[in-house]
């Protein structure tokens, strides 16, 4: 791994995404931001893309801007996922080579690996099987952003570097009935069982696939991390490096929000990959560890929930 000395001070540093999850924390870290509402620049319109990086010139550049959702998401609108998130990683990784960036870094997703890859996730089991089918489509958009970052690095000697991220939760999660992730839609769920005094609330799937979860803003002190000290082709996982089933996260979300019913498991739903827990062992050795334990990043996210849903708050 190359470990360098990359400085963020004093220059322009654009967070494509930055009204999302990631996006928004990385906000919230202390670097001098570009920003571009989506209304003004749809990364998915190269010319409008070229035409921005043109005029503006990041030398920095957080590729964290992705069309995301849950299983039901991933799943339903498949072409949306694949189309939407090549087109984004194609436009502002040319955007960002054709105009001089000095680094960029790629955002991609622990979907990216195997269905039945070894446990823990290890990044170089990327390409070793076949994907969950639920998620494919996203994940082959991923995949061809992480080929596409380390191509520019081959051929045009980019200082492009990618990161896979595990599942993420905290302030700014799309809380969706249908296409959230799992932690918002059990946030979301636990929480209005809990306002109309429900005696049950169905969980979807087994329960017993296991997940890895990380708070949204380890996230992005992870990745401003990498930014400083990293410049490598290989990728590099971040994640919590521990996992949970889903059952016993499901009563991990319940025991914050303060709802005492009963939870059941709704078998009929999609269920996704058996495990996915990372190997962050590239991560640590870099000199980054999570330091948010999940009770205490649930019980913020929850707070971020009741102050964005303030209706449904009552």
């Amino acid at each position: 791994m190359a470990n360098v000395r990359f400085e963020l001070t004093g220059k322009s540093v654009y967070v494509a995404g930055h009204r999302g999850m990631v996006g928004s924390a990385l906000v919230r870290e202390d670097v001098r931001l570009v920003t571009v509402d989506r209304r003004e620049v749809d990364l998915c319109d190269q010319a409008a893309v070229f035409d921005w990086f043109a005029k503006v010139r990041p030398q920095v550049i957080f590729l964290a801007a992705a069309k995301v959702g849950g299983i039901l998401a991933n799943d339903t609108l498949r072409a949306e996922f694949i189309y939407d998130n090549i087109a984004i990683a194609a436009n502002v990784i040319h955007a960002a080579h054709l105009n001089g960036a000095e680094k960029l870094m790629f955002l991609g997703s622990s979907c990216i690996y195997p269905k039945l890859a070894s446990q823990p996730l290890r990044e170089d089991s990327m390409l070793t099987g076949p994907l969950e089918p639920t998620n494919e489509p996203y994940a082959i958009a991923k995949i061809a952003g992480i080929k596409m970052a380390e191509a520019y690095r081959s051929q045009y000697r980019c200082d492009f570097i990618s990161v896979m991220p595990t599942n993420l939760y905290g302030p700014g999660d799309n809380y969706h009935p249908e296409y959230s992730h799992v932690v918002a839609a059990l946030i979301r769920r636990f929480h209005e069982a809990k306002i109309a005094d429900a005696n049950t609330v169905a969980v979807w799937g087994t329960g017993t696939p296991r997940r890895e979860f990380l708070y949204v803003d380890d996230m992005a002190d992870a990745c401003v991390h990498l930014m400083k000290s990293y410049s490598g082709a290989e990728l590099i996982n971040i994640g919590a490096g521990e996992d949970i089933t889903i059952a016993e996260f499901a009563r991990v979300v319940a025991d914050v929000i303060g709802y005492r019913g009963e939870i059941s498991f709704d078998t009929s739903r999609p269920v996704g990959t058996p495990r996915k827990l990372l190997d962050v062992s590239r991560l640590a050795r870099l000199g980054w560890r999570a330091s948010t334990s999940l009770e205490d990043g649930l019980t913020r996210a929850y707070e971020a929930y009741l102050s964005s849903h303030p209706i449904t708050a009552q």
